[in-house]
């Protein structure tokens, strides 16, 4: 039988859901009601397009916070995997093998990560702030300043087109196909259920027979084979390979995973709720540029919305510690 705790827990996470929806959906209607082009065919597909990579990268960023880690350098391993890409490509090797050569990269980045944070103890957001510079910088080392923009005909009709008579552009697929896999693993399965243990308590999982370290490992490579895979579907759809792809993406991804509900104590949170996160954080994003606020502008209103999001669920977290006291205490005194 479910728990009085658990009861509250999951009727908070799906009351934020539904206020995510809900929010989503005024500003859509008042988008398409009150701002220039916004209903026009080309750019809900422009719209849905340019968040494609966030998209890809928020699912294993969500599942990294639930076991209480982050890795802020997914912007800078989506560039690497971008220059090796357009280095490949420029080189003239198949396309296949300059794609499975930044998918390579891009997991060793994450995979390095890993191992940086579970051998040698050092916190999750000191490893990742080096690995910031360290990724970019490889980037510069291997590209410099030029850029790589003449790309096989297959990559650049795969950024461009639609899927069939839709609007709906190809740079989108992957997500679509990743994010029910990514649901199914969280929500419904074994594996899922011990990330969350983790999340909850590594000690008590350790003590259970939980590999936490392994699973922590294996959740940082993930992270970067996703971004790999958005390194690729970012040089497809701009059409460019070079070092400061991506510049500054990590704020909108963390923005997006606090803002879905995952919990920054680790253990909380569901993947709906940070897909909902994506569509609203996206559909600002589209609004504030169709009414010429520029990047500058709207990364403060992104930076706030991380601190709304964090004070959110702090507040969350403080108020579910404050139940479960309350209701040890009155236990204890019956």
């Amino acid at each position: 039988m479910t728990s009085p705790d658990v009861k509250t827990q999951l009727a908070g996470l799906a009351k934020w859901e539904s206020i995510l929806a809900i929010t989503t959906i005024v500003l859509f209607v008042w988008a398409w009601q009150r701002t220039d082009n916004f209903s026009s065919a080309f750019n809900l597909s422009q719209a849905t397009a340019g968040m494609a990579e966030r998209a890809l990268i928020v699912l294993p960023m969500a599942l990294l916070i639930v076991v209480r880690e982050i890795d802020v350098s997914v912007a800078s391993t989506l560039a690497l995997a971008s220059v090796v890409l357009g280095v490949s490509v420029r080189a003239e090797h198949p396309l296949a093998v300059s794609i499975l050569l930044a998918l390579v990269v891009g997991t060793a980045g994450g995979w390095l990560n890993g191992m940086l944070v579970t051998k040698l103890r050092l916190p999750a957001l000191v490893v990742t702030l080096g690995t910031i510079a360290l990724f970019r910088g490889l980037g510069y080392v291997v590209l410099g300043n030029a850029s790589v923009n003449v790309l096989p005909a297959a990559l650049n009709d795969f950024g461009l087109d639609t899927l069939g008579s839709t609007n709906i552009p190809w740079t989108i697929v992957p997500f679509l196909v990743a994010a029910p896999a990514f649901y199914v693993l969280a929500h419904h399965t074994p594996i899922g259920r011990r990330i969350y243990a983790i999340g909850g308590s590594p000690d008590v999982a350790r003590y259970t027979g939980v590999p936490v370290d392994r699973y922590r490992v294996w959740l940082f490579t993930i992270t970067g084979l996703m971004c790999a895979i958005a390194g690729i579907v970012f040089t497809a759809r701009t059409a460019n390979a070079r070092a400061n792809n991506a510049l500054g993406m990590e704020l909108d991804i963390i923005t997006v995973v606090f803002l879905g509900g995952i919990s920054m104590s680790g253990g909380r949170g569901r993947l709906a709720g940070v897909i909902w996160a994506l569509v609203l954080v996206g559909l600002l994003r589209n609004v504030m540029t169709l009414n010429r606020i520029n990047g500058n502008d709207q990364g403060t209103v992104i930076g706030l919305l991380l601190i709304g999001s964090l004070l959110l669920t702090n507040g969350a977290d403080r108020l579910l510690t404050w139940n479960r006291r309350r209701r040890f205490i009155a236990a204890d005194q019956r």
